[in-house]
């Protein structure tokens, strides 16, 4: 019976943690419009991206340990509901404000799936393969980001509603988890302290913190990737491969998410070490591929170098959290969480705000390429940094 319990509340974390996702990708679909109709500048569609950073940010600061009192379940439910307050406002867009105030709760809320729901599905994952629970943590907000971008998309392109039918589908379906979640199984004994836990705190368990510069490395690389394609996925669509549709702007976004899932099975089969050495040369090369395909206008090359760039970004990052979170009591995982996404949305705020403020005096292209750079630093800082620890492990 309790075995049972644990795989219905891994299995509703889990589609949580996807939800809260796929609704922070329901609007992206939708910026060429507010463009076009709104007047929104790609400075505006820049910064709704750095204030949703901002938001998990200040999430995963202030209530990252917010479930270690109230329970992974209630915590959860209350990230569900900031979800779709996020997703309320954006039924009002026609200026930048609504889409700005409902991207901040939409990262509020995913910043706390990041924490509370991962911990939750880890917490449940006994009786689920061991590299499964890190799989869907690592590599679940990408499964969402690529659902939420696709429908809404679809939707876009073919209702006579797309302004509203994306958001009051994605409004259901959280609201249709939360009835789920409620009757899922409690891990953390809930206990006082509740305003005390709100005072930021960023401290690393000790088991995580060998592990945590070379894995934090890959999850800014990985996200800053993610954290372009975000904002300026429709319009790399737009100007660069030369297609005004909305599910080619979904779909250029998905390429580089969707196949995440499918790097974080290989990354299963390997050690973490393994995984971000060649994760990392991959992810690099494959992010060359795609630089050069949009240098050449050529959406199917640019697609395939995105699935593979995706793939390997999947084994990284599903490779990193396990290098962290292996040896974690209950108690660490909501604040190494915590952690790890903090470093993740701070790898993907910062170069998305820099590239807004240069969106005006450089290309797209040129922009992108800077991304570029930033992964092979990041994969020659890997390298080195796991052959010093080898070598240092070899002498001691």
């Amino acid at each position: 019976m309790k075995s049972s319990a644990s795989v219905y509340s891994f299995v509703g974390s889990s589609l949580a943690l996807i939800a809260l996702f796929i609704a922070s990708a329901t609007p992206i679909p939708l910026y060429g419009l507010y463009r076009e109709v709104d007047g929104l500048t790609y400075q505006d569609l820049s910064l709704s991206s750095v204030v949703y950073f901002v938001g998990a940010l200040t999430s995963l600061m202030i209530l990252g340990r917010l479930s270690n009192h109230w329970g992974r379940r209630w915590t959860t439910l209350f990230a569900l509901l900031l979800g779709i307050i996020g997703c309320a406002s954006m039924l009002f867009i026609h200026d930048a404000t609504p889409l700005l105030i409902g991207r901040f709760f939409q990262g509020l809320s995913c910043g706390l799936a990041s924490s509370a729901v991962a911990s939750w599905i880890v917490d449940t994952s006994d009786r689920i393969p061991k590299w499964v629970a890190p799989a869907i943590v690592g590599c679940g907000p990408m499964t969402g980001l690529t659902i939420g971008g696709v429908g809404s998309g679809l939707l876009v392109d073919h209702t006579g509603d797309p302004r509203h039918i994306p958001f009051f589908i994605t409004i259901g379906l959280m609201a249709l988890i939360m009835l789920m979640v409620a009757f899922g199984k409690e891990t953390v004994e809930r206990v006082s302290g509740v305003v005390q836990s709100l005072k930021p705190d960023i401290a690393l368990p000790e088991p995580a913190r060998k592990a945590f510069p070379i894995a934090a490395v890959t999850f800014v690389c990985t996200w800053a990737l993610g954290g372009f394609f975000q904002a300026f996925g429709p319009a790399m669509a737009r100007e660069q491969l030369h297609s005004d549709s909305a599910v080619a702007a979904a779909l250029v976004f998905a390429s580089v998410m969707a196949p995440s899932f499918i790097g974080a099975s290989i990354a299963g089969r390997f050690k973490p070490r393994q995984v971000q050495v060649f994760g990392m040369l991959a992810f690099t090369l494959c992010l060359g591929g795609l630089l050069l395909s949009l240098k050449l206008g050529t959406l199917s090359a640019f697609l395939l170098a995105s699935v593979l760039a995706g793939t390997a970004q999947g084994a990284i990052l599903t490779g990193s959290i396990r290098s962290m979170v292996a040896e974690l009591t209950t108690e660490q995982r909501a604040g190494a969480f915590s952690i790890i996404y903090f470093t993740s949305y701070t790898g993907a705020a910062v170069p998305t705000l820099l590239a807004g403020q240069f969106s005006s005096h450089f290309t797209l292209l040129e922009i992108a390429c800077a991304y570029g750079v930033l992964a092979a630093v990041g994969c020659l800082i890997v390298i080195l940094g796991l052959r010093h620890q080898t070598r240092k492990r070899a002498y001691a």
